[in-house]
């Protein structure tokens, strides 16, 4: 048997979507797992000529304080001169060819799955293979999406620009300017690193927009206002970046005029991490923010008004907060005590905008944690919102509707019983369909396309690599011995005799809230029937995700320890 297992909490939560979701604010970190401490970090806002300061401490006190300097000469030899080490060890390895080529064509694959996003009438989707290194963005219709193989149109070849300009280009993202869809921001990284460049892109000719919008190269990004205004928070000289080396202000930047004279809108502390605006452009209910970010898990929303004045969104810095159409949500990653009532830690709040604006408190609880569930995702369509529920280990979609009582919640029809599942919203301004990616054990990834009240169908699926005939998942329970009942699931024959005295692979982890859910595993395929006298395979393969959902504990050990073969866990 195969036992996976890990004791982590819970899966990286995933949210409703707002152009914030999409700001680079991952830490740079220099070297390959650099043994030296890290230190402070200062950056100043001087020519890459100078020296600068990176650190309070000495380089008495770290004699490998010259690592913190991670574009300096001295630290990147260090990092060459060590995969060079590596690199020669691995090419030296008997398997090491067939590997990095069987690697190379599963990520050449035609077969994989090009994942789209909708705008306005056409479906974008950005893909790399061996002819595109660095990629093409590339749009097609629905019509068309529904082909095995659609016919693709080029918006934009990043090969060939990075061959024009002579520059390591590597796509960072986009954003473009609703409801027409014909202005788009693209964001490009040298070699790619955290700081982008941004560029406006005109969709119709496909090319770059001659004197449009355009960020030099920094840490931060452009958000639309309106088709001649932008908000911009970017790199604009001595203090106007965080001690964490992100923008301290956000301002509103005019077309037609330099980027230097764009407008404070709001400034931060030098001591924040990351100050950004931007524009929700939902019809009806368009709406201005501004999001300052203290530290990770800690950040302040802002309402700006027709004024520019801003007003604060009155809610705990630790919760994940935002607005959609009317209302205003909170999901909670500490209890709330407000109104009368204490709300718990992973709850997902909703309210009234203007009425909590205005000092009201009263809320309506769309999900709320036990001791086996906890919140994956949530998102909204356009009569109903969905939320994802990571249940035991298995994730659980439910559609939420507002009628007179409040919202009623039903599960979401034809999602399966057992797997990994996410879903979103096709276009939440027009429709209630949706995409659904699902996985599990012995299912390749499969995309789905549905639409809330009938059963989604299929549009694509990764290709199997084993025969799964004859294979079924179950999910059973261990008990810990503090009473825990830790899910685990077992993929075996359906005729398995459970008599405890099958050949087992077990597999487990744990760690940063993150669960170990359902997923076909292709290699275990490959390593089972194919390359094996596959004895085991005949007889079965268990396969467990040990997880206690909604709960940050540490690993015990009769959950993550050593465990033998044969293992007569209780079953329940």
């Amino acid at each position: 048997m195969v036992v996976s297992g890990g004791c982590a909490a819970r899966q990286p939560i995933r949210h409703l979507e707002n152009p914030m979701s999409k700001t680079p604010i991952a830490w740079m970190l220099a070297g390959l797992f650099a043994a030296a401490p890290m230190a402070h970090v200062a950056h100043a806002q001087e020519s890459r000529a100078q020296e600068n300061r990176i650190s309070d401490v000495s380089e008495t006190e770290d004699p490998h304080l010259w690592l913190e300097d991670v574009e300096g000469a001295r630290a990147l030899d260090w990092v060459r001169e060590r995969n060079a080490i590596s690199q020669s060890h691995f090419e030296a390895q008997p398997r090491f060819i067939q590997l990095r080529d069987d690697l190379l064509a599963i990520l050449d694959s035609d077969d994989r799955i090009p994942y789209v996003e909708k705008r306005g009438e056409y479906y974008y989707n950005f893909w790399r293979d061996r002819n595109n290194e660095r990629g093409v963005w590339r749009r097609t219709t629905l019509e068309e999406y529904r082909k095995p193989s659609p016919r693709w149109e080029t918006v934009l070849d990043l090969d060939a620009l990075a061959a024009a300009e002579e520059e390591n280009w590597v796509w960072a993202g986009n954003s473009c300017l609703r409801p027409a869809y014909e202005r788009c921001l693209v964001n490009l990284s040298r070699g790619g690193a955290d700081a982008t460049v941004t560029r406006e892109f005109d969709l119709p000719s496909r090319s770059f927009v001659e004197g449009g919008f355009q960020r030099p190269e920094a840490k931060g990004g452009l958000q639309w206002i309106n088709a001649d205004n932008v908000y911009v928070y970017t790199d604009f000289g001595d203090g106007s970046m965080t001690e964490a080396g992100y923008p301290r202000t956000v301002r509103q930047w005019v077309r037609g005029t330099p980027m230097s004279e764009a407008e404070i809108v709001f400034e931060g502390r030098a001591d924040d991490m990351y100050i950004a605006g931007y524009h929700d452009h939902t019809p009806g209910f368009e709406r201005d923010f501004v999001s300052r970010t203290l530290a990770f898990y800690n950040d302040e929303l802002y309402v700006r008004g027709d004024d520019g004045a801003l007003e604060r969104i009155d809610a705990p810095n630790s919760a994940n907060k935002g607005v959609f159409r009317e209302h205003v949500y909170f999901e909670l990653r500490q209890p709330w005590e407000v109104g009368g009532r204490t709300y718990a830690a992973g709850s997902l709040l909703l309210a009234d905008l203007d009425a909590f604006m205005a000092g009201g408190r009263e809320f309506q609880v769309l999900f709320e944690p036990t001791s086996t569930t906890s919140l994956a995702s949530f998102g909204a369509l356009k009569d109903h919102l969905y939320i994802n529920v990571l249940e035991d280990v298995k994730n659980r979609i439910y559609i939420l509707t507002p009628g007179e009582d409040g919202w009623s919640r039903e599960p979401l029809q034809g999602a399966p019983g057992i797997g990994t599942v996410s879903i979103s919203a096709i276009d939440a301004d027009a429709s209630n369909a949706y995409f659904l990616t699902v996985t599990d054990y012995v299912t390749p990834t499969t995309l789905y396309i549905g639409e809330v009240g009938s059963d989604p169908e299929p549009l694509r699926q990764l290709p199997a690599f084993y025969d799964a005939q004859g294979l079924a998942i179950s999910q059973h329970f261990a008990t810990s011995k503090d009473g825990t009942r830790v899910p685990y699931f077992m993929v075996a024959r359906e005729d398995l005799d459970l008599d405890g005295d099958n050949p087992t692979l077990l597999y487990a982890y744990g760690g940063f809230e993150i669960s170990l859910t359902p997923g076909y595993n292709a290699s275990a395929g490959r390593a089972g029937p194919a390359r094996v006298a596959s004895t085991w395979w005949r007889t079965s393969v268990a396969v467990a995700s040990m997880a206690r959902a909604g709960t940050r504990r540490r690993c015990r050990r009769t959950a993550c320890g050593p465990t033998r073969t044969s293992p007569r866990w209780p079953r329940t």
